[in-house]
């Protein structure tokens, strides 16, 4: 990497260089049985450079090709957009805990044995289900060198460990699961079987629901499969630049519920997306985004921060080319109602677990539509089975600026975003 930078800084007024290598082991299961067990090691190098004021990017897989990465990255500076940024200088990091080496050392042996576990936890509930999971682990690490004698290097673990089900009856199909990811490893299985043996309990029943407007209430899992999209592309610094924003213009403005907060925290220990600084070398900071309803902050690499006059957060992620803002741990702040009043205050609802085409709406606008993969209808105040054949459609910020309650107890979803159950008081629904 120094003799990559040393060829950078000839051609170039500033040069950084990044690698990030990572291996990564995978047990899966299908039809409940072992299918394959896969390891693969990656390798990415890449060179960002500012010449006569503009970027050039080049990359690679194949680090020992130092010239051609120096040569490509001068060529397509000429074709660069101006670099509004400087590389950051030395600066100290928090000290966040995101390595345990009893991610690395978990032996393939142990990790299909936990797969075999939980599909055997599943099944002794319901001997008819399909399932299929997965056990990984990987570990990651990165470096970071630029001309202006920033470095960063950190190295993490993250172990997973989910299951999805499929259970045919006829023309009934019920899918369930769940997927838990964590810089430790997962080593009981009975807390992610948890999970899907209450979605099957409450599954039993059918149930149908009118189609009308009716107060719904989203789980943590329907919180990040409903909400969460629209939110993270609302809050991106580079959407915000662009005027694609809905809330661009509302800095420091009330847009939700004044029970709603939430912020961005890669400082938070052993999460997935945890790390002591973002991929440009910047020190990770946690960022409010709403504060009691009012818009707080976007979140910022260097060169759009720098474009929109203010400073990065420290969320310039790489997905393979130059970095872009990008959220890394979302948390909304729990509130005072436990999941249990939020149902019996319901007459008529619905609660949504997983909704399955969100995405498909305009999301930049915050609608969202979608199938209920996963719900269950309220009847005075009890769940009283699951629902088939239904939709429900809104807009994420008419949903959050009217909140009739938040849960008290929060959850990990996917090991990146922490949420409480949220209650809605109306939401329209379509059922056939």
């Amino acid at each position: 990497m120094e003799n990559i930078l040393a060829q950078a800084k000839k051609v170039a007024e500033e040069a950084e260089v990044f690698l990030v290598s990572a291996e990564e082991t995978t047990v899966q299961f299908e039809a409940n049985r072992l299918k394959h067990i896969q390891t693969k090691q990656s390798t990415h190098l890449a060179l960002r450079i500012v010449k006569e004021g503009r970027l050039g990017y080049a990359t690679t897989t194949e680090p020992g090709d130092t010239h051609s990465l120096v040569d490509n990255a001068a060529e397509t500076a000429q074709f660069g957009m101006r670099a509004k940024f400087e590389l950051p200088s030395p600066t100290t990091y928090p000290h966040i805990d995101i390595f345990d080496p009893a991610v690395e050392s978990s032996s393939i042996g142990k990790m299909s044995q936990l797969g075999e576990e939980l599909i055997a936890l599943i099944t002794e509930h319901t001997p008819d289900i399909i399932c299929e999971a997965m056990v990984a682990k990987e570990i990651i690490s990165l470096r970071i060198i630029n001309s202006r004698g920033g470095q960063a290097s950190y190295r993490k673990g993250i172990f997973s460990l989910g299951i999805m089900g499929s259970l045919i009856r006829g023309t009934d199909m019920l899918f369930v699961g769940e997927i838990q990811s964590s810089g430790h490893p997962l080593t009981q299985p009975r807390e992610v079987a948890r999970v899907v043996l209450k979605q099957l309990e409450l599954a039993k029943n059918q149930a149908s629901v009118p189609t009308k407007q009716l107060p719904v209430i989203f789980t943590p899992r329907g919180v990040a499969s409903a909400l969460i999209p629209s939110l993270m592309i609302a809050f991106n610094g580079k959407t915000v630049l662009e005027g694609a924003s809905p809330i661009g213009n509302r800095l420091g403005q009330p847009v939700f519920d004044p029970k709603l907060w939430l912020w961005d925290d890669p400082t938070v220990a052993y999460r997935p997306h945890s790390r002591p600084c973002d991929d440009e070398g910047i020190p990770s900071q946690r960022t409010t985004l709403i504060e009691q309803g009012k818009v707080a902050n976007f979140l910022y690499d260097l060169q759009t921060a720098a474009l929109a006059g203010t400073n990065s957060t420290g969320n310039g992620s790489r997905g393979g080319g130059l970095p872009t803002p990008s959220p890394t741990t979302l948390i909304i702040a729990p509130g005072k109602t436990t999941f249990d009043e939020m149902v019996s205050d319901i007459k008529e609802g619905l609660v949504i677990e997983q909704l399955m085409g969100a995405e498909q709406g305009n999301i930049l606008g915050g609608d969202f539509s979608g199938n209920v993969l996963l719900g269950y209808k309220v009847e005075s105040g009890k769940i009283v089975g699951r629902v088939k054949n239904t939709m429900v459609s809104g807009n994420v910020y008419q949903v959050l600026k009217e909140v009739t309650a938040i849960g008290s107890q929060a959850e990990w979803v996917g090991g990146v975003v922490n949420t409480p159950p949220l209650y809605c008081p109306r939401l329209p629904v379509a059922s056939k």
